[in-house]
């Protein structure tokens, strides 16, 4: 029988990096919408996008690209209401020009979404606001979009608020509550505002331009494909945030702003090295690592979770130079042929790829494919040599490594995951393990104390929480709720949330083990459910029945 060791909870520098990881990238995920939104308009009308003036298929689309790319001679155009501003000709002359929309998301909307949910995380919707307000003074007193800014200013300003509401907490006399709370931020946010614009404002611009300097040295020295060696292993250990959305992101927005395209976007997105790894792995593997390879492959090349290559590069640490291989070869193809992607690609799967490379221009995602095709063609190679060499070996110590891998990597990443469910669950089933079994058994014992509280707690509200709120929780809320639905019960609700945004409203709140104590803290008047991994608890079955026998006994 196959044994899962026990996960171990990280610390140190490692998790001090995860978390400011995590906490930037909590910034920039929730906001991703609004940068396809951005990308697609920028794609569709500026002079060289789809219906632009230069459009490379000949659409030009006439004067509706003018108004909402921007640029466009208000004069002739006579478009009423839109708004205009003093626009140069290559000449030296001026006219009054259509603002147009791509312009202006870049510069105000971008930069204002990711201070506003930087200040929510920090300190809720008042923080939020004050963030906002702040980072405004940052944008105007620069001339570049101001993402670096936004990201350092917007929790600043939002944990200043934090501090000056504890001078007074309590010490507000009944009925001026409303009128303390809304001046004193109005005030703080202007005194931040003005701050940013004169002090914060060059600061972040001179970070800025170092950062780019450094971008700009390693393309101009044909350097980029070395971040692989950072970036490859920094991603199977949960560090790459930091690096993706700290630095690429921001520094690949102004680019793709400039030229219509960064190749900064597919340093980490890139789904080649990973497809690789899991090919080398379904076809010289052994045991549970090669069963599990190609349903891994749909969840990672189409699906976009990286992580769940993660334990198979830990189960045979040598690969990762594969995956560093791979991954700078697909950095140089985009070098050699100038590829790269319009916005970011979120998740880093082959179609939100291809739709961020199509912009660009049909030549553009040619080379963006070759660029995935290479990495995974490179890894693939040489992770099968690797395996090759160590066959005979693996054979025989075939067994808990690759259970012990899953554990480990969800270790790094500091909690479980649907992802890291599903495969450790297909592992389990291909090597006889009986960690399915053990779940089982501890159904009853885990909805024990919600069983004997469901006759006085109707269960209507149903909430599953993770730290993001996003892809984990989405997929497990999708399963159940489909439970829920086959077995004809109306009424109930089953939605997902981040746990940092429990309101005690939920109740029935499920998370996964790692998070319960969590939730539990941020939501203590509700019933709570552990679960090992959200895609397929056999604990589901038993809240349906739970919701079953309540709806019958009306």
């Amino acid at each position: 029988m196959t044994t899962t060791s026990p996960t171990k909870k990280p610390g140190g520098a490692r998790i001090a990096v995860q978390r400011f990881g995590t906490f930037l990238s909590g910034m920039i995920m929730p906001n991703i919408a609004a940068f396809i939104a951005w990308g697609f308009i920028t794609m569709l009308f500026i002079p060289a996008g789809f219906f632009g003036a230069n459009s490379p298929f000949g659409w030009h689309w006439a004067p509706v690209a003018e108004i909402l790319g921007g640029g466009g001679n208000a004069a002739t155009i006579n478009w009423p209401g839109a708004m205009t501003a003093l626009t140069a000709n290559e000449d030296g002359s001026t006219y009054q020009g259509y603002v147009g929309l791509v312009s202006v998301m870049i510069t105000y909307l971008l930069p204002l979404l990711i201070a506003n949910t930087g200040g929510r995380i920090v300190y809720g919707a008042r923080g939020g606001v004050v963030a906002t307000i702040a980072v405004m003074g940052v944008i105007v007193g620069t001339n570049i979009p101001m993402f670096l800014g936004a990201m350092i200013m917007g929790p600043l300003a939002a944990w200043v608020t934090k501090q000056m509401d504890k001078l007074w907490d309590g010490k507000i006399r009944p009925g001026f509550e409303m009128l303390v709370n809304n001046f004193s931020a109005g005030i703080l946010g202007m005194i931040l505002a003005i701050i940013g614009f004169f002090a914060f404002g060059p600061v972040f611009l001179g970070i800025s331009a170092v950062l780019g300097s450094i971008v700009a040295f390693l393309v101009q020295f044909n350097l980029l494909p070395v971040l692989s060696i950072i970036v490859e292993p920094a991603k199977v250990l949960f560090l790459n945030n930091a690096i993706n959305h700290g630095v690429f992101t921001p520094l690949g927005i102004e680019q793709a702003a400039e030229s219509g395209k960064s190749i900064l976007f597919l340093i980490e997105a890139n789904p080649g090295p990973g497809l690789g790894l899991l090919l080398a792995f379904t076809f010289f593997g052994v045991g549970a690592a090669k069963a599990s390879a190609p349903g891994a492959i749909i969840i990672q090349f189409l699906g976009g979770i990286h992580e769940i290559y993660f334990p198979y590069a830990l189960a045979k640490p040598m690969t990762i130079l594969a995956l560093i291989a791979g991954g700078a070869s697909g950095v140089a193809t985009n070098m050699i042929f100038q590829g790269g992607l319009a916005f970011p690609a979120a998740p880093g799967s082959i179609i939100a790829v291809t739709v961020a490379a199509i912009g660009a221009g049909p030549a553009n995602l040619l080379v963006v494919y070759l660029s995935v095709v290479v990495a995974a063609a490179v890894t693939f190679l040489v992770a099968g040599v690797i395996l090759r060499a160590s066959r005979k070996r693996d054979q025989e110590a075939e067994g808990d490594s690759f259970a012990a891998a899953i554990d480990q990597t969800a270790a790094n990443k500091g909690k479980e995951s649907s992802a890291l469910g599903a495969l450790r669950t297909r592992a389990a089933g291909t090597t006889g393990s009986g960690t399915t079994e053990a779940a089982d058994r501890d159904v009853d014992a885990a909805l024990g104390g919600a069983a004997g509280a469901v006759a006085t707690k109707q269960l209507n509200n149903i909430v599953f929480a993770c730290d993001a709120g996003m892809g984990s929780s989405a997929m497990g809320a999708s399963v159940l709720r489909n439970k829920i639905k086959k077995a004809g019960i109306d009424g109930v609700t089953v939605t997902n949330q981040a746990i940092a945004n429990l309101d005690g409203s939920a109740d029935l709140v499920i998370t996964q083990n790692q998070l319960t104590d969590r939730a539990k803290a941020q939501s203590p008047d509700s019933l709570h459910v552990s679960v090992d991994n959200f895609m397929n608890s056999p604990k589901y079955d038993e809240v349906v029945e739970m919701v079953r026998a309540q709806h019958e006994a009306k």
